[in-house]
């Protein structure tokens, strides 16, 4: 064969730049088809050890009522009630108490911590005195949803109240206890939630007989995203304080119109305020943690609104931050607007009184939230309405 015909024959071993280009082009255009499918696959099953997380709470508070034939308290079981703190095991207002989810704990999976608690004093005094350090800043993986992140940070220095132990680690949490469709559940006459508060005078024990409504139609169990951690940066996730006792009578300590639907007329001038408060709620140099509240979800020992306590007053992810009614800028034990909210798309979840858990939707009207987050209030909602 002569040399010019083997030629002929002959191959390249290696792709033609164009050759290269095509096979890069489709590996990107499988890559880009591929990935909205594979993080929806992972959303998915981040969103099913979610709802796990909230059945095992609704299997706890059902365990937890049979023991002890009631349901756990919203600011619950301290040794005596002793609001001047004279005592020196809890301070004012409820604020320091057992959270439900502190009580809840020996019937999850989480018994070694609940034995290292002492609830024969309040939680913060027993925080104040570093004895629950190591429970305080333990996570727990039942209280945390696998798609929201991490709380970042510690408490900040709170060593002049030799209080060290909390500048380690915040714990998280990611379920609230609903008080209902109230600003103020612990000196309301009757917070309409299922958990109820420990005050002098004021209905303070009850147990699954009480949910009138049904404890299918009944919100025992909330989701809401941890907070931003950043009082410089204005987010939805924020409880923005507006620095006063109410706004038209909605807020309040034992206002009536704290509460839905009783104060619903005035319901929305309340929302409008807290909007027009969260581009202000910034620039406040070192007293900024008074006016941008950005600790949601940082802690599950305390019964506190946006430590473990959450209400059912607006639908999930709604376009209003959390809301704060404190002149004096202490922490969240004052009139709060906090509930669901998730980084689930569409709406987030829920748990009833009867362990099952649903997905609510963000676009359910407000009215059906009130309704279910009431145990007693005789509304007739239908399954399609969320």
């Amino acid at each position: 064969m002569r040399i010019r015909d083997r030629h002929r024959f002959e191959r390249s071993d290696g792709f033609t730049l164009i050759e290269l280009l095509v096979v890069i082009a489709i590996i990107g255009v499988l890559i880009s088809l591929l990935l909205p499918a594979v993080q929806s696959a992972r959303e998915a099953a981040r969103r099913a050890q979610c709802t796990n997380n909230m059945k095992q709470l609704g299997l706890a508070l059902a365990n937890y009522e049979s023991a002890h034939g009631a349901l756990p308290l919203a600011y619950g079981q301290r040794a005596v009630w002793d609001p001047q703190n004279n005592s020196g095991t809890y301070g004012d207002s409820g604020w320091g108490n057992w959270s439900p989810h502190a009580l809840l704990l020996g019937f999850l999976e989480g018994r070694t911590v609940y034995n290292s608690l002492n609830l024969s004093i309040s939680a913060a005094a027993n925080c104040d005195n570093g004895i629950q350090a190591t429970a305080a800043i333990t996570r727990i993986a039942s209280f945390l949803c696998p798609s929201s992140p991490l709380p970042q940070g510690g408490y900040g220095d709170y060593s002049a109240y030799g209080m060290t132990w909390i500048q380690d680690k915040l714990p998280g949490n990611n379920y609230f206890a609903s008080t209902g469709a109230t600003l103020c559940p612990w000196t309301s006459a009757s917070p309409p939630g299922i958990f109820a508060t420990e005050t002098p005078g004021v209905e303070s024990i009850r147990a699954l007989r009480d949910i009138l409504d049904g404890t299918s139609n009944t919100i025992a169990f909330g989701e809401w995203k941890t907070g931003d951690f950043n009082t410089n940066k204005a987010s939805l996730t924020d409880a923005v304080n507006l620095l006063i006792n109410d706004v038209n009578g909605v807020g309040g300590w034992t206002n009536p119109e704290s509460q839905m639907p009783t104060g619903a007329a005035k319901f929305p001038a309340f929302l409008q305020a807290c909007a027009g408060a969260l581009p202000g709620s910034i620039g406040h140099g070192g007293d900024n943690w008074k006016y941008n509240k950005s600790h949601m979800g940082k802690s599950w020992i305390l019964g506190m609104h946006g430590y473990t306590l959450g209400n059912t007053l607006l639908p999930p992810n709604p376009q209003y931050p959390n809301c704060n009614l404190e002149p004096w800028g202490g922490d969240l034990d004052a009139p709060t607007m906090i509930g669901l909210s998730s980084y689930h798309p569409g709406g987030a979840n829920i748990a009833f009184a009867d362990g099952s858990v649903r997905f609510l939707k963000s676009s359910t009207q407000m009215t059906v939230v009130w309704a279910l987050g009431s145990r007693a209030g005789g509304e007739a909602i239908s399954g399609d309405s969320y």
